[in-house]
C-alpha cells in the first residue's frame, strides 16, 4: 500500500470552545491553534470553526515521494484534483468535499505496554488485585485509529479511497458501507451510505479494555448525556469499544484490541449483515448511533448543538 497510517484530521464545529473542552476531557493533549495530541501520534486533531459539524481535512502518511507520485497518477485517472509538491499531496474527496493531505512521514513506532495478566480456568497468571482496577492515571489515547463518514454517494467515495488513494477493503456492511485500511489496522476509514455527508465518528486507541471502560467512566461522571453506546466488542475489527458524543454531535470512540492485517497477509473481506455488521456482543446500538439525531438539521442547514 502507498500509505501506512492516518496521521490527523481537522474537524469543523460551530462552537470551538465547548468542543475543545470535551476533547481535553477525552484525554487529548491541548496545544496551540486548536490542535490536540495523542501520546504516540503527536498532533492528530485540529478543531476549527464551521457553520455545521463536518470533516474538513483527513491526513494520511506515506513512506516516500514515489508513493505520492503513484497516488497522484491514480487520482488524476479518476479526475480528482491533485496538487503534488515534494513531500505533500493534496486532493479533494469528490462527494463531501473534504481535503485529503498525504505527506511523507515516518512510520509510527509505539512502545508496547506490558501484557496485562488475566486469570482463567486452570490458568493463574497473576496474584493479588488486577492491575486494571488499581490504575489511577487519567486515560490518554495512544493514537488516532480511524475516521468514519456518511456519504450520499458511497460508490464514488469508495472509488476515491480504493482506486485513487490505494486503500484496501477489509469488510463490507451489506451494500451500505465498507471498512477500508491503509495500515495494518483492520480499518482506518469507514464510508457509510447516508442521506447527507457528515462526520460520524473518530476512534482513538487506548491500552486495553480496562482503559476503554475507565476512559468512558471518567467522561460520564457529571456528564451522562455524553454516553452513546458501549461497552461492547465489534465483529468487524474485533475491537472493544465505547462511544461518546461531543457537544457538536460527533461521536468519539475509545477502542482497544483491533484486528491487525499484515501488509502482505491474506485477508478475505466478509459481507456482514444485520447486527453482526455492528457488534459481536454488548448492548444493541441505539437508533441515534445509526441515524444521529441532527441528521435532518444537517440536511436542511438548521443544525444545532442541542
Amino acid at each position: 500500500m502507498p500509505l501506512h497510517r492516518v496521521s490527523h484530521l481537522t474537524m469543523g464545529v460551530p462552537d470551538v470552545a465547548s468542543t475543545s473542552a470535551y476533547y481535553t476531557d477525552f484525554g487529548l493533549g491541548p496545544g496551540a491553534d486548536g490542535k490536540f495530541s495523542t501520546r504516540d501520534g503527536g498532533e492528530q486533531l485540529k478543531i476549527v470553526p464551521a457553520p455545521r459539524r463536518q470533516l474538513r481535512e483527513l491526513g494520511l502518511a506515506a513512506d516516500d515521494e514515489d508513493d505520492l507520485a503513484r497516488m497522484a497518477a491514480a487520482l488524476r485517472e479518476l479526475g480528482a484534483p491533485v496538487d503534488l509538491d515534494g513531500d505533500t499531496l493534496l486532493s479533494r474527496e469528490p462527494v463531501a468535499g473534504f481535503t485529503v493531505r498525504a505527506r511523507v512521514l515516518p512510520r509510527l513506532e509505539q512502545e508496547p505496554t506490558p501484557a496485562t495478566p488475566y486469570n482463567g480456568p486452570g490458568r493463574q497468571e497473576r496474584s493479588g488485585r488486577a492491575p486494571g482496577v488499581t490504575r489511577t492515571a487519567p486515560v490518554r489515547p495512544r493514537r488516532l485509529g480511524h475516521v468514519v463518514v456518511g456519504t450520499v454517494d458511497l460508490s464514488a467515495t469508495m472509488r476515491f479511497f480504493i482506486d485513487g488513494l490505494g486503500f484496501r477493503v477489509s469488510d463490507y456492511i451489506g451494500d451500505k458501507g465498507a471498512f477500508m485500511r491503509c495500515s495494518t489496522d483492520h480499518h482506518n476509514f469507514l464510508a457509510m451510505a447516508a442521506p447527507v455527508n457528515y462526520l460520524h465518528h473518530t476512534s482513538w486507541q487506548v491500552d486495553d479494555i480496562d482503559d476503554v471502560g475507565r476512559g468512558a467512566q471518567a467522561m460520564l461522571q457529571g456528564n451522562p448525556e455524553r454516553h452513546v453506546w458501549g461497552l461492547g466488542r465489534h465483529h468487524a475489527g474485533s475491537n472493544f469499544f465505547w462511544y461518546l458524543k461531543d457537544p457538536a454531535g460527533n461521536f468519539s470512540e475509545y477502542f482497544s484490541d483491533m484486528d491487525c492485517i499484515p501488509e502482505d497477509g491474506v485477508w478475505e473481506p466478509e459481507v456482514l449483515e444485520g447486527a453482526r455488521g455492528l457488534f459481536n456482543w454488548g448492548p444493541p446500538p441505539p437508533p441515534s448511533f445509526l441515524e444521529p439525531e441532527d441528521l435532518a438539521g444537517l440536511m436542511t442547514g438548521t443544525h444545532s448543538n442541542g
